[in-house]
């Protein structure tokens, strides 16, 4: 009898916690849209136990005991919640809901300038692509003497090299020539026409503070040649925190790059100064007798001055780049007595103005005014002929911007002027030129429900030779739940023949006739996209996001440079080129760990007179991998691996398919003291080792089309001090 007894009352003692146990359920929404919020966590430290939310935004943690417990509920990108509750509960606290707010912070890092809309990145029926932050630290790291790397390494974006010995390079976006994507430095156009040579090669990435990039036709705000999209490089603007940074980089090809950067506000009046030196010293792997990285010396200096008058703010700055390079003979560069050797020098001096001024007339109002002056001398020497002369170009504009609760517009004007004089070049065939282009352009930004915002523009430029473009473009933002958005939109652009095109680049701009502007047309194109957006908690702390992009671009009238004897010419076949294609960026996070995968599907065709073949120098599948392990502000190494595969050159082969790798390091050493190393394919990946890069002699190649790295295996490193 008393085993009994002595058994139920441990039966009722063991019994008695798991009555005191308790549930937690609750439903998570946002406190704006009221949509359920998937992923969130909910925590309970004290416990150290937890649960996230379903796709109703519904959550339940069981085996709760009694008592005064503190729960702390977060999400990113929302303010993190912190509350107390009495266990067991209420009645009227069961299945109670909470509402989160959007973290202001987070967005005020993420300021668009591009789409020059009030909206947020997210909200943004543009879809736009950022490099900002970390991000843009650890890719100024790679190449701290240009930004073709931090380009390169994008989906949908590959640098394309034109010259096998000065390491010339333009920018591709969903495989379409350098001539149709739009490079930008704060919102103004100054590299273009004859300047936009050499210019991937001649800006150092220290004092940006981001990179935006708009891809497919962005013509309203920014005219018609952004066919293919546009890249918008912005600047560093003074803090209320005074900056300071020094970088100084080596690298085993005996290259060298000092920058150095300065930013402060004092009350009304701020500045920002940028200074760089960089220095190349000619660079043989191959031991061809070539030069795969060229001799060069570059001077940069860039000082901004900001005011701040109440209402109105301005800013007035000046860009000056001064560069020799020098490639080629690699034993005649290195000072030997070599006999008819084969060279590449190009000298190059670029002035550029910048001015902008804001007036907010009220909390809905702005007026913003624009200019650029931009003076560009270049000459470029090959044995037996030079090729040199002068751009002068500007740009003005006017916008004014409209808000209220249920539309937001921007109405503008502007006016280019561009004239490039030739000095030297091709006997009897100057190719001087003198453009001027007026536009004026509306864009409206209105929300048509909760779920639907649409996004409309329109521009007509009035150019002097070629007369009237009407631009119409139409963006349709979709917003299911905070998880999930869908983005489609379309326009058109075009833009006037010029002679400055990759192509031209590729021989010197020699022997290549002036434009016939009587019988060429301005290219025009139709282009349309199609994005999905999706982040997923599949965990707490392992998170998803993808995006997933359908494009397609159609381009008539295309300019071909083309040989008409012993020159050459451009002609406009009749037909049309077309890219169609996906683009895919996969990010998975877990605590520390970042993997990045990118696949880039770009099938772009030339549709000439009958017959249908592949463009040159389009990789038809890209696969980009960076796998990133990051302490925040101590520690970060990252491994990349990217994948070409084969592409048609301009003589009709194909070449070879290949991987790219990486491996890149930082480690913050004092507070103000880091020092980062950089392993760039280290596989030693050259399209020298595998094929080659001219026929004919050394002392008189003739250049294949370059389709992979030439310089090969290249390690870097330096110190970063900021203060």
């Amino acid at each position: 009898m008393l085993k009994s007894i002595s058994a139920v009352l441990f039966i009722l003692l063991f019994s008695l916690p798991l009555y005191a146990q308790n549930s937690f359920r609750a439903y998570i929404i946002d406190h704006e849209s009221e949509e359920p919020l998937i992923g969130v966590s909910v925590y309970f430290p004290v416990l150290e136990t937890g649960g996230t939310t379903n796709g109703e935004g519904y959550v339940e943690v069981r085996n709760i005991p009694d008592g005064e417990l503190e729960i702390i509920i977060s999400y990113v990108g929302y303010e993190t919640l912190s509350t107390t509750l009495l266990f067991p509960l209420s009645d009227e606290l069961q299945n109670q809901v909470f509402e989160l707010d959007h973290s202001h912070e987070e967005f005020e890092e993420i300021v668009v300038n591009s789409t020059r809309s009030s909206r947020t990145i997210e909200d943004s029926p543009t879809r736009v692509e950022f490099i900002a932050g970390e991000e843009l630290a650890e890719k100024g790291n790679m190449k701290p003497g240009d930004i073709r790397m931090l380009l390169n390494e994008s989906t949908g974006i590959q640098t394309q090299q034109t010259s096998a010995t000065s390491y010339n390079s333009s920018i591709r976006i969903q495989g379409l020539d350098g001539k149709y994507t739009q490079l930008l430095r704060d919102g103004l156009p100054l590299y273009s026409g004859f300047s936009g040579g050499l210019s991937l090669m001649q800006i150092a990435p220290l004092d940006l503070k981001q990179v935006e990039v708009i891809k497919g036709a962005s013509s309203t705000l920014y005219g018609g040649g952004a066919i293919s999209g546009l890249v918008n490089l912005i600047t560093k603007s003074p803090e209320d925190k005074p900056e300071m940074s020094v970088m100084l980089n080596g690298t085993s090809a005996a290259g060298f790059d000092g920058s150095a950067f300065y930013s402060e506000r004092y009350g009304t009046l701020g500045t920002t100064v940028f200074a760089s030196y960089n220095k190349g010293t000619a660079y043989d792997p191959a031991d061809i007798g070539l030069t795969a990285i060229p001799e060069f010396d570059r001077f940069t200096l860039n000082p901004k001055l900001f005011f701040y008058l109440g209402e109105t703010t301005l800013n007035v700055g000046v860009n000056i780049v001064s560069e020799e390079r020098l490639g080629g003979n690699i034993a005649f560069i290195e000072g030997e007595d070599v006999a008819d050797p084969y060279f590449e020098d190009n000298e190059t001096n670029r002035i550029s103005s910048q001015f902008q001024l804001q007036h907010t007339f009220d909390s809905n109002t702005a007026l913003t005014l624009k200019n650029s002056v931009s003076w560009y001398d270049r000459s470029v020497e090959i044995p037996d002929y030079i090729f040199s002369g002068t751009q002068f170009s500007s740009f003005s504009e006017a916008n004014l911007s409209l808000t209220n609760e249920n539309a937001e517009w921007i109405l503008g004007l502007n006016l280019w002027t561009d004239t490039f004089d030739q000095s030297e070049g091709s006997n009897g065939n100057p190719l001087n030129f003198s453009d001027l282009t007026f536009g004026v352009f509306a864009q409206n930004t209105t929300p048509l429900n909760s779920l639907f915002t649409l996004e409309t523009g329109f521009r007509l430029d009035i150019h002097d030779e070629y007369g009237l473009f009407p631009l119409p473009r139409i963006s349709l933002l979709a917003e299911p739940n905070e998880q999930l958005t869908f983005r489609l939109g379309g326009g058109l652009g075009y833009k006037t023949p010029t002679v400055f095109t990759e192509d031209a680049e590729r021989i010197q701009f020699r022997n290549i006739l002036p434009l016939d502007t009587n019988s060429l047309e301005e290219e025009r194109s139709t282009g349309a996209n199609f994005d999905i957006n999706y982040r997923y908690p599949i965990t707490s702390e392992l998170i998803l996001s993808s995006n997933i992009l359908f494009f397609y671009t159609r381009i008539d009238n295309p300019l071909v440079l083309t040989p008409s004897g012993s020159n050459f010419e451009y002609t406009q076949p009749d037909g049309f080129v077309d890219t169609k294609g996906v683009e895919v960026n996969l990010k998975w996070s877990y605590k520390d760990l970042k993997l990045f995968v990118g696949y880039t599907h770009a099938n772009v065709q030339q549709h000439y007179n009958g017959q249908v073949t592949d463009f040159p120098l389009v990789a038809e599948h890209r696969l980009n991998n960076v796998l990133m392990y990051e302490k925040h502000g101590d520690f970060w190494i990252g491994l990349e691996a990217y994948y070409f595969s084969p592409q048609k050159l301009g003589d009709g082969s194909t070449g070879k398919s290949y991987w790219i790798t990486g491996l890149m390091t930082e480690k913050k050493i004092l507070d103000q003291l880091s020092v980062f190393l950089n392993f760039e394919n280290f596989l030693d990946t050259r399209q020298t080792a595998f094929d080659t890069i001219y026929t004919g002699s050394i002392d008189d190649p003739e250049f294949r089309d370059i389709y992979a790295p030439v310089d090969g295996f290249v390690v870097n490193g330096g110190v970063k001090l900021t203060w």
